[in-house]
């Protein structure tokens, strides 16, 4: 009876597996903007309306929008060049630019659809116009790559294959096997920031800002971490000294081909 029910339960197990494999599968598109195959499960018009409604709580975790309409047009004036000057305007993403009032953590980031965000304390340590096209260049990256909803689908996968091992072989194999799909995970992710990087780089160009400020960016990012940052392989973002190289090589790139 023992046997029969271990037999049931890895076939339920496989049955997860493949399912969660399929769907996958099935997902694969080509990213009209960057020419990569993805993994996406959801439509654009279901990442404009995620990071819609995400937005509040941001700004509320963050203390709030900044309380100076100037820098806030600062912002908004900058992004909207970078938007309007490359293939960004060509998507169907709505594109908000929020300048966040936490003065301690330094910080920038994008949600699916368009919605995007710094905080002042990233803000305050800029230098100039050209390292905050750099930051928010980098942010637009991410939108345009789709970068949240091609985590979202892999999340999918990694958690159908965790429930599939957990059903149809045993709960704390599956718990070795989570601490890997981590590991994977966060491969992915760095990915994601040095394809951002990239297109950062392309988009300050399109612009007609100095893509050589976003370098600055870097070792801004880096000071700010301090001796004791995470190693890199433990991280979702890669080591600025290796994003500057990508960064280096990025420029090149661009500058040729104009």
């Amino acid at each position: 009876m023992r046997t029969g029910n271990r037999k049931v339960k890895l076939l339920i197990g496989i049955a997860i597996v493949l399912f969660a494999v399929i769907k996958y599968c099935s997902s694969a598109e080509t990213n009209p903007y960057t020419g990569k195959e993805q993994h996406i499960s959801i439509s654009e018009e279901q990442e404009i309306a995620i990071g819609l409604q995400s937005t509040p709580q941001m700004q509320a975790q963050y203390g709030g929008l900044y309380p100076d309409d100037n820098y806030q047009a600062f912002v908004d004036n900058v992004g909207e060049k970078l938007v309007n000057n490359s293939i960004a305007k060509k998507t169907g993403y709505q594109y908000d630019f929020h300048l966040l009032a936490d003065a301690q953590t330094i910080n920038a980031f994008a949600l699916p659809g368009g919605q995007i965000f710094i905080t002042y304390a990233l803000f305050s340590k800029l230098e100039n116009e050209d390292q905050l096209a750099g930051v928010l260049g980098h942010e637009i990256g991410h939108v345009l790559g789709r970068h949240s909803a091609d985590r979202m689908s892999k999340q999918d996968l990694t958690q159908g294959l965790l429930n599939g091992v957990a059903v149809g072989i045993d709960p704390s194999t599956a718990q070795g096997a989570a601490a890997i799909a981590n590991i994977i995970n966060m491969k992915y992710g760095r990915e994601d920031e040095l394809e951002s990087d990239d297109l950062g780089v392309r988009f300050m160009i399109k612009a007609g800002y100095n893509p050589e400020e976003m370098i600055g960016v870097m070792k801004i990012l880096k000071s700010a971490a301090g001796p004791n940052r995470t190693p890199e392989f433990q991280s979702t973002h890669p080591d600025p000294e290796n994003r500057i190289q990508k960064i280096k090589e990025a420029i090149k790139k661009y500058k040729t081909s104009q």
